[in-house]
């Protein structure tokens, strides 16, 4: 019977925002009516990244234009662009003096060219305004539009990451428009422009250890060598039910298996996201 996404095990309690950093964090991103996956997606770790000063980013907005059964950030039709969001970034990144950053984004599926040129504006500026920064864009699969995806590598961020979220068999029933190879093509064209590349997937949908181990293969296919593994957490009874609660345990022989397989860093635990413990990645 799937868990009831309200009684969650010991290991999945999670440290609030708190104290003087996260306040100062909240506050500045406030002030700039910045973004962040931290918030909109409702990040477990968000009061530990917080209290390092450092945030994840959301650019073109907090609506998404799809709805994708995991997700709590908005879906719906999204408000124009706002160009001033990339000067309040780049404003909050230095005041924060950030060292690395991660930028992602919604879905922009209602633009012609589906936000790419607002992305390569955005890694522009961070690269002329905030210099020793390194930087991960964490980039949607933008329909799989190889010339679109070119726009942003052509800025030569550190790693480009994209998510599969989860295993091939349940993507249909978990995402939204996006596929499983078509993500496995974004993964690959990004490793073959001499780019480092990373996605992750959510556990607990579902999903087989054996489903699990051919992802981790699938990507490696790709040249994909920097993987996360965590556990998903229902953000409302309306969203995809969780199945299961995995282990710690399990979580951590992933990463062992992993590390066996041959990726360069794998990130694998109950409360990890894509975008924790980032900065180890550039390594």
């Amino acid at each position: 019977m799937p868990a009831d996404y309200r009684r969650k095990p010991d290991w999945l309690k999670i440290k609030l925002p708190n104290g003087a950093k996260s306040a100062h964090v909240v506050g500045l991103l406030n002030r700039h009516c910045l973004h962040t996956i931290c918030t909109s997606g409702l990040c477990p770790n968000r009061g530990e990244c917080w209290e390092n000063g450092t945030a994840t980013f959301m650019i073109g907005g907090n609506v998404c234009t799809r709805s994708c059964k995991f997700c709590n950030v908005a879906t719906g039709k999204p408000a124009a662009l706002n160009t001033k969001e990339i000067d309040d970034i780049v404003e909050s990144i230095n005041e924060l003096k950030l060292k690395h950053i991660v930028i992602t984004s919604v879905d922009r599926d209602d633009l012609p060219d589906l936000g790419a040129s607002h992305w390569a504006e955005t890694i522009r500026q961070i690269h002329n305004q905030c210099k020793g920064v390194t930087m991960e864009t964490l980039i949607p699969d933008f329909q799989g539009k190889k010339d679109l995806i070119d726009i942003v590598i052509n800025e030569r961020p550190d790693i480009i990451s994209h998510n599969l979220e989860t295993v091939r068999r349940l993507t249909p029933d978990v995402r939204c428009k996006a596929t499983y190879d078509c993500s496995l093509g974004v993964l690959k064209h990004v490793a073959d422009a001499g780019i480092r590349s990373k996605s992750g997937i959510m556990l607990g949908l579902g999903e087989t250890e054996n489903e699990v181990l051919e992802t981790m293969d699938d990507l490696l296919a790709v040249n994909c060598r920097i993987m996360t593994i965590g556990q998903y957490l229902q953000p409302t009874e309306n969203h995809y039910t969780v199945q299961e609660y995995i282990h710690p345990d399990v979580f951590a022989r992933y990463a062992v298996i992993g590390e066996q397989k041959g990726f360069r860093h794998i990130e694998s635990a109950p409360l990890v996201r894509s975008s924790y413990h980032a900065e180890k990645h550039i390594l």
